[in-house]
């Protein structure tokens, strides 16, 4: 990857403006401590009362179905008389299954307003993956929009609670009153009370639950907010599902509590995204980086400059998207953010710099507990010194992204105690400190730029190398006819380390004579993929990131694997077709890898 140019001594003056700027209005979101009685529901119903008639929700998936502050809160308040009527009270668990729609919203809402918690499960889920969800939750009931009704009673036992079945007319909640429960419905609550359960999707294993309190959510979607520069007048168009917190709590929260206007969709639609920008007046949205890499993938769209887009926010926006992404569309800002649903540290990249995820000056990224420590990929641990404290990398060095746990910035943990303590990096500076894992690999610049590396367990190491998925998969992104690369390492028999292999998606003008080239040119040997697999899609997560787990699985074996698979020739300097007796001499240790 190309190193960017260093900043002059004016541009670092004007990036720390931009940040103390922002800090500024950041400093606001901070505020619901969690010792505050201000909750999610207060905020909210200070919001409607003032401008109840104004459009709250767009339901662009519905005809547009428009709804007003007013109306969604009333909706709210059907859901808080049903929750009384069922005898649902403050720390009970309610899990939902449902779709992107106002109904979603408002459920949770209205049950916030007693104090219960909503178990937000993913909507993508079936079999165990969906039973150990609404287990794990411990929820008494569960609401389950019609058109997820078959994955619910697919998994559904005898000692599972009772599901309300809502229909998108929300025919369900008519017996039931408009009107606010009172006050006192919510007296003793605190910001430091649970608000959710959000799931860590990940790329392997079962979901865990983490606890997102009313203090983060307020502080998380006004943080988003300002980093939007939000006002009334804006339309933030989500296509994210509702279950996470990119599109739940940044921008639909976001939206919400700073009296702005949600357009939702149930489902992303390259094709539709610039009808529905236009159509709806959108402002800005939210992305994952995959979304950006779907729209610069699609064919021209008449509409794709004729938008309303002032500023995208969001995180994986892979540098070989970027620079596409933003100058065919038109779009004035990127704000790239890093951090984790769980995670008690953030960084943002207000600069539209390519490729980077935040900017920090180090010192000041120090006093706020924030650091990247030295870790041993072959050990799989972060490396301390002989006084057993963590050490800080060097510039431009990666390693692991730690973040303090404080009163100020407390880490609330997933419903599973021992999944809590294995994110937890005890002693790292001193005797009773305590850290936050992120599990990510980072580095930062001399210009205080901070960038993604990789996860840890996606760095593999190769001929005495430490290989990073991230960046190999950046590279591909941009090789001719690649319009999809997912890179992970297989085991070899008898060879150290794991070799490279990409699951591509490619177009009619890829050919592997060009990959090899193009690969020689910007990957050192070790780094470039010595297995290749062709798919016609990739199979993603909830949120669009790339799933592993299963292709690292079945590795390279052509009897196992139907897709289309290529191998390396270091003898012939191209890739050649993987068939079984090629696998069988790979495998033996024959052929020279």
């Amino acid at each position: 990857m190309p190193t960017p140019p260093r900043l002059s001594r004016r541009e670092r003056l004007e990036s720390d403006l931009r940040m103390l700027r922002t800090s500024a209005k950041l400093a606001g979101a901070a505020k619901h401590r969690a010792s505050s009685t201000t909750t999610v529901a207060d905020k909210w119903e200070a919001v409607v009362d003032k401008h109840p008639h104004k459009v709250a929700m767009i339901d662009a998936s519905d005809d547009g179905r428009e709804v007003t502050y007013l109306e969604l809160d009333q909706m709210a308040n059907r859901v808080a008389h049903w929750a009384k009527a069922n005898e649902l009270a403050r720390g009970d668990v309610v899990a939902l299954l449902m779709m992107n729609r106002p109904e979603y919203v408002a459920t949770w809402l209205g049950l916030a307003k007693l104090g219960i918690t909503s178990a937000l499960i993913n909507t993508n889920l079936t079999g165990e993956p969906l039973r150990h969800s609404i287990d794990v939750s411990g929820a008494r009931h569960i609401v389950v929009d019609e058109e997820l009704a078959d994955h619910w009673q697919a998994v559904r036992g005898k000692e599972h609670p009772v599901e309300l079945g809502f229909a998108p007319g929300w025919e369900e909640m008519a017996e039931h009153s408009t009107s606010r429960p009172k006050a006192g419905e919510r007296e003793g609550l605190t910001c430091g009370d649970r608000l959710l359960y959000i799931y860590t999707s990940g790329t392997t294993g079962l979901p865990k639950a983490a606890s997102f309190s009313h203090s983060k959510y307020l502080t998380v979607s006004l943080a988003s907010a300002a980093m939007m520069n939000l006002d009334q007048k804006d339309r933030t168009y989500i296509t994210l599902p509702l279950y996470h917190t990119a599109g739940g709590v940044m921008a639909l929260g976001g939206a919400l509590l700073t009296g702005a206007t949600a357009v939702t969709v149930r489902k992303f639609s390259a094709s539709r995204f610039w009808d529905d920008c236009v159509q709806h007046g959108a402002t800005t949205f939210q992305y994952i980086g995959e979304l950006c890499r779907y729209l610069v993938n699609t064919p021209s769209h008449p509409l794709e400059r004729a938008h309303g887009l002032r500023v995208a926010l969001g995180n994986g926006l892979r540098p070989d998207v970027w620079p596409d992404f933003q100058e065919r569309f038109g779009i004035p800002d990127i704000v790239e953010f890093y951090g984790a649903t769980e995670g008690t540290g953030s960084l943002i990249n207000l600069d539209n710099r390519v490729g980077a995820i935040g900017r920090m000056r180090p010192q000041v990224a120090r006093r706020l507990g924030m650091h990247i420590v030295k870790y041993d990929v072959d050990a799989d641990e972060i490396v301390r010194d002989g006084d057993g404290r963590v050490i800080d990398v060097g510039p431009n060095e990666a390693g692991e992204f730690i973040s303090r746990i404080s009163n100020l910035t407390p880490f609330e943990g997933y419903q599973d105690e021992e999944a809590t303590e294995k994110k937890i990096l005890r002693g790292a500076f001193s005797d009773g400190d305590a850290y936050f894992r992120s599990g990510d690999l980072l580095s930062q610049d001399e210009d205080g730029y901070y960038y993604f590396v990789d996860r840890i367990g996606d760095t593999f190491r190769w001929k005495g190398e430490n290989v990073s998925t991230a960046e190999v998969a950046a590279v591909l992104g941009k090789a001719t006819g690649v319009l999809e690369a997912n890179v992970y390492g297989v085991t070899v028999p008898g060879a150290d380390g794991r070799a490279g292999m990409a699951t591509l998606v490619v177009d009619d003008s890829f050919t592997t004579e060009a990959l090899a080239g193009e690969s020689a040119e910007n990957l050192p040997a070790y780094a470039r993929p010595l297995f290749l697999r062709l798919q016609s899609e990739v199979e993603i997560t909830g949120t669009f990131k790339h799933r592993k787990i299963d292709s690292v699985k079945e590795g390279f074996d052509p009897a196992a694997i139907d897709d289309p698979l290529w191998f390396f020739d270091s003898d012939e300097k191209a890739y050649v077709p993987l068939d079984p007796p090629l696998f069988a001499r790979i495998t033996t240790g024959d052929v020279r890898l």
